[in-house]
């Protein structure tokens, strides 16, 4: 497939992950600005770098990726189910009695997710061990932690991130939603820049991208890692709520049936599995 076709095909997976998200916002509360804005990186990485098995999700010689910001976990959740993991209905249960799709990352019940989070500050930690182990085994699985902006004023982060640099894990993979917004402004709340700086300082090999460009995400995940010896980070730069024109920086939304409508109109999505119309 020719390159420009792969970037095509990468954004349409991306505009239906959105679209599943909208579609769970409009029967559930839902934390959808955050979801959005991850949606372009994780169709990135579920439909072109990860190496997974849906088939077999605890397949051993896959590689790891943590939703540390696990509030977010709708657009995970749509391209599990859009790589195979489970079927996409699935999606329309969410926060249901005995459904598989949860309110936060649960690796106890969705197919797919490795490691269940929602408290945050801690996915970068379980990434660092991960990582350790899979070196200990002489493994080449790789691991990949996204991390919420707004997350990294915990200071379990750095430690963790001091850990990864010092052990050398240039399997270890962190990427940064830097959507600048939690329940308010990052840089209002509690100031985060120089971030890029902040993790070249700790050690790792940094690189800053439009994380709603895929072409720049795609050639970011080909490039890992960015040094050898040394764990990497992007720092991917997004708009909280990225695809659809209506202001949804609140923590958690539930959309009406007019707003999903007009949402997915945005998206160019319809009805169904999340196909377009």
């Amino acid at each position: 497939m020719a390159r420009d076709e792969r970037i095509a095909e990468l954004e349409e997976k991306a505009r239906r992950i959105r679209a599943h998200v909208v579609r769970i916002a409009g029967m559930s509360d839902c934390h959808t600005g955050g979801s959005l804005s991850i949606a372009d990186m994780l169709a990135g990485l579920y439909f072109h770098t990860l190496r997974v098995d849906p088939g077999l999700p605890g397949w051993e010689g896959r590689d790891y990726f943590i939703l540390s910001k696990g509030h977010c976990v709708p657009a995970l959740d749509a391209a599990l189910a859009m790589r195979g993991f489970f079927p996409e209905d699935a999606l329309t249960t969410h926060l249901q009695l005995d459904s598989i799709i949860s309110g936060h990352a649960c690796a106890r019940v969705t197919p797919g997710i490795d490691v269940s989070t929602g408290s945050l500050g801690h996915g970068l930690s379980i990434g660092v061990g991960l990582a350790l182990g899979v070196r200990m085994d002489g493994a080449a699985n790789r691991v990949f932690v996204m991390i919420g902006d707004g997350e990294l004023q915990e200071g379990s982060n750095w430690e963790a991130a001091m850990a990864g640099a010092h052990h050398k894990l240039e399997g270890l993979v962190a990427i940064v939603d830097r959507n600048m917004y939690q329940t308010g402004p990052t840089e209002e709340m509690m100031a985060l820049e120089p971030l890029a700086d902040k993790w070249r300082a700790f050690g790792w090999a940094t690189r800053v991208i439009d994380g709603h460009d895929m072409a720049q995400i795609v050639e970011t995940l080909d490039a890992l890692p960015f040094e050898k010896g040394r764990p990497s980070a992007i720092v991917s730069r997004t708009e909280k709520g990225h695809g659809v024109s209506m202001s949804i920086h609140q923590h958690m939304n539930r959309f009406d049936e007019a707003q999903t409508a007009t949402m997915l109109a945005e998206l160019g999505q319809g009805g169904g599995e999340g196909g377009r119309n």
